[in-house]
């Protein structure tokens, strides 16, 4: 939003009274000039016609409303869905002019005095603008209320939200027309930033403005980068998370994920990495939503983690990331959402995190919808799976989406597969023989019928049209599925199929593909990409891989060996083979590095590490290692309120069934507790227990003989003392023994 304020400006008469549009921005906003449409969709507003703005997000399609409203007798109804932008809005207009009552918002976030004090401003002809949810429109009050005022125009924004095929689709919208009826047929502007052809198509429809005067702007953010990334494990997408965040320090940025549950675990583990991040969804009571949304707009915070479906309605214009922690409903949600990032013109990051199961889940989701509305939602997905997977310019494919034609060339490199370009094949022969297997089937057909057409897989569909028996079944078979995906995305793209969306985009040859069947042009196509499908216990149990220097490796058992005899300690004491396997992948070079080496922890970093972290720096020199700028991974939840318990119960001198039983555990698993906990540099005194089952004479000969071994292992240790110790009274007495020596 617009940041500048005249002092100058006393009311709003010196707006009103001139209608000159450039002089009242002037003024007003104190802009010299107008971007893009913006001048003509305001001369059409004030000429009182009915207008349909398609504009991109950040391209300032607010103004195309708000200053004819200024300009205007009467207030300006904007119809919009999301509370938390009414607010935003009209605290950026206040800030222009002299006084408050000049715009007012009215919706259910408001006491029965402030929706009088707006309704008394609206009558004594102080507020130009009124916000409005589309809820609160519908009451009779509320008709009966406008009915008896001066009401210049009808703005409905997120005009997208009247069509069951736009991204956040809601009932209420489908009645704006018969409420504005109801008050005084006035002029209408539909304003969105996101419409595909079929989208734009039925807003026209419901709003009866098949006649308006359509504005569509290029929807090319050229200053916003999209990459998409596999999701992986939960520790690989934490890391790569906090990664990029860090790599911009103190720089706003948005997490989109798509439950509430995730929202606030991730907005938990980046304050416990050190980036401010605060939670923003529906659950959160209306007070804490407008706080933290304060709190991000005024920069207290760095990080807002939102789900989607709620929607985020913040108009900040140097957000400088924008990240998809889950895959997004449709592509147009991915563009509003993207949108977000870099409204000012400067960077903006837009980084999505691809999961195949992610798609899955979504679809499960709609399993119980009406069929018409599961269709609509399977193509919105299989659209967004297909910009995920694609090695294509990904700018290309989003404005092919809305109808754009885009030479990827003028791309610049502002995508990862232009940018990191993968090797390319000639593949203009199998163009020709995709189109020559669509136009064989003679009827349209779905995306993936198609490629199991291609490829000569029968199954039931292909048998149901009999299409096994045509002579071009298994044309391709020779090649993939993901081979033939990309080539038919090809075809998309250059226009040779047409999608037919009123039928669920169903495909078929367009005379482009007949004149290219006849003479073929040369295609290049690098292949898809196939992601790994992780399930969702996958992804919550998965860890990285050890990817460690073996030869660091070997040499760290050594520095741990030579340390361990100059202290006559076992070398299992002073670091575990997990801490080694940390350094030799992340070569910490300095003391704080080390520190966050699991189980290292700054007790042990301070009485043994100062050896290991010399000889890896000189390592890293030496071989002229590029170290990985990695990172790790602080969560807190469940285990981490355990572990405090489990310290406190002890304390308390509890018996270690009794504090097993206390936290639902079972004794195996407190101890597996204790040993992590033990391992990472936690001290702990459990004499009072040990005191209990064994006399202290023996409890020295048990030290004496840890002591003395190289190897870590209790069933030896069992064995070598004839079985007169149990299992478990050793592995109590080698806690203590590690606790004592090496924290």
């Amino acid at each position: 939003m617009y940041s500048f304020k005249n002092e100058n400006i006393d009311d709003m008469n010196t707006v009103q009274k001139t209608m000159n549009p450039k002089i009242a921005l002037k003024e007003f906003f104190g802009f010299d000039g107008f971007k893009g449409n913006q001048e003509i969709i305001i001369n059409s507003v004030l000429n009182r016609e009915d207008c349909f703005v398609i504009m991109p997000t950040g391209a300032g399609k607010s103004l195309c409303y708000q200053l004819p409203a200024l300009m205007m007798e009467g207030t300006a109804i904007i119809i919009s869905p999301l509370i938390a932008l009414m607010k935003n809005q009209v605290d950026s207009i206040r800030g222009f002019g002299e006084n408050d009552n000049v715009a007012h918002f009215l919706n259910s976030s408001l006491s029965k005095t402030e929706i009088n004090k707006v309704k008394e401003d609206m009558q004594q002809k102080n507020t130009k603008l009124l916000y409005i949810a589309p809820e609160t429109l519908k009451k009779e009050e509320t008709i009966e209320f406008m009915k008896s005022l001066e009401i210049s125009f009808v703005a409905i924004d997120e005009a997208h939200c009247i069509s069951e095929w736009g991204h956040d689709f809601r009932p209420e919208y489908r009645r704006i027309k018969e409420m504005v009826k109801a008050i005084n047929d006035v002029p209408m502007i539909a304003l969105t930033a996101t419409a595909t052809p079929k989208v734009q198509s039925d807003i026209q429809k419901n709003l009866g403005m098949l006649d308006a005067k359509v504005y569509k702007s290029s929807f090319n953010r050229t200053n916003l980068y999209y990459d998409v990334r596999p999701k992986g494990s939960k520790e690989k997408v934490f890391k790569d998370i906090i990664t990029i965040i860090k790599a911009k320090p103190e720089k706003s940025g948005i997490i989109y994920c798509l439950s509430r549950k995730r929202v606030e675990e991730i907005a938990e583990m980046l304050n416990l990495n050190g980036i401010k991040a605060l939670p923003y969804h529906a659950g959160l009571d209306a007070k804490t939503r407008v706080k933290n949304q304060d709190a991000f707009l005024m920069e207290d915070c760095h990080v807002i983690v939102a789900t989607i479906a709620f929607g985020m309605g913040i108009d900040k214009p140097d957000v400088r990331f924008v990240m998809h922690f889950d895959v997004p409903k449709s592509l147009e949600g991915y563009y509003q959402e993207t949108g977000r990032g870099g409204r000012d013109g400067m960077e903006g990051d837009c980084v999505l995190f691809y999961n195949p199961s992610d798609i899955e889940k979504l679809e499960k989701f709609m399993k119980d919808k009406p069929v018409a509305e599961r269709e609509i939602g399977t193509l919105l997905l299989d659209e967004t799976s297909s910009f995920a997977e694609s090695s294509q310019c990904r700018r290309r494919i989003l404005l092919n989406y809305f109808g754009e034609s885009f030479d990827e060339e003028n791309c610049n490199q502002m995508c990862d597969n232009c940018r990191h370009p993968k090797p390319k094949m000639d593949v203009s022969e199998d163009v020709v023989n995709a189109l020559k297997a669509i136009k064989s089937i003679n009827s349209e057909m779905s995306f993936t019928h198609i490629v199991n057409y291609i490829i000569g897989k029968k199954i039931d569909s292909i048998k149901d049209h009999a299409h096994d028996k045509l002579p071009m079944f298994g044309i391709g078979k020779e090649k993939n599925k993901v081979f033939w995906k990309g080539v038919i995305r090809i075809c998309l793209l250059n226009n040779y199929i047409y999608k037919n969306i009123e039928k669920y985009g169903l495909l078929s040859v367009s005379k482009l593909g007949d004149e290219a069947i006849k003479n073929p042009k040369k295609f290049e196509m690098a292949m898809d990409t196939e992601y790994e499908f992780v399930s969702d216990d996958d992804f919550e149990n998965a860890v990285l891989e050890s990817i460690a220097d073996e030869i660091l490796m070997r040499e760290l058992k050594d520095v741990r060996k030579k340390i361990s005899k100059q202290v006559g300690l076992p070398p299992y004491v002073i670091f575990g083979d997990p801490s080694l396997d940390d350094m030799a992948t992340r070569y910490p070079i300095t003391m704080e590095e080390l520190e966050k080496i699991h189980g290292v922890g700054k007790n042990k970093a301070l009485k043994y590490g100062q050896a290991f972290v010399d000889h890896i720096a000189n390592y890293v020199k030496i071989h002229n290692i590029d170290r990985p700028s990695d990172v790790v991974v602080k969560t807190s939840g469940e285990k981490s309120k355990k572990k405090i318990t489990i310290i406190l119960n002890i304390d308390k001198k509890m018996g270690l069934e009794d504090i097993a039983r206390s936290n639902a555990m079972s004794y195996e698993e407190l101890m597996e507790e204790l040993e992590q906990m033990v391992s990472n540099g936690t001290s702990l005194d459990l004499r009072y227990c040990i005191d209990e089952i064994i006399e202290e004479e023996y409890q020295e000969e048990i030290f004496a003989y840890f002591r003395g071994q190289e190897e870590d292992d209790l069933n030896l240790a069992v064995k070598d003392f004839d079985n007169d110790f149990s299992y478990e009274e050793l592995q109590l007495m080698r806690l203590q023994f590690i606790s004592d020596m090496a924290n």
